[in-house]
């Protein structure tokens, strides 16, 4: 497995936020072949986190792509800085 966090600070309206995310960016992101999960975290302070979990790394890779065109196109005023980015592979799992 392969994940990819996705760290936005500055966020103006995380109910907002959470509602277009799961309206428009959910069914996107979950089209992607090897798609496993997503989850977005209100870290609270102004911060989101979204976290997405693929089987491998190009699957994350193009989950990283189509959500930073989603954000550019139909959120950036929700979310007005880059995410800081961090992904790997997964080293350790227990479900």
């Amino acid at each position: 497995m392969y994940v990819s966090v996705r760290r936005y600070e500055g966020v103006t309206n995380a109910k907002e936020l959470a509602q277009k995310v799961n309206e428009g960016f959910v069914p996107l992101i979950s089209q992607v072949p090897g798609f496993i999960a997503y989850l977005v975290v209100d870290s609270g302070g102004g911060v989101a986190t979204a976290i997405s979990v693929f089987l491998n790394q190009a699957a994350a890779e193009e989950s990283n792509k189509r959500a930073a065109d989603w954000v550019r196109q139909s959120i950036a005023h929700i979310l007005p800085k880059p995410p800081q980015v961090t992904a790997g592979d997964v080293v350790v799992y227990k479900k």
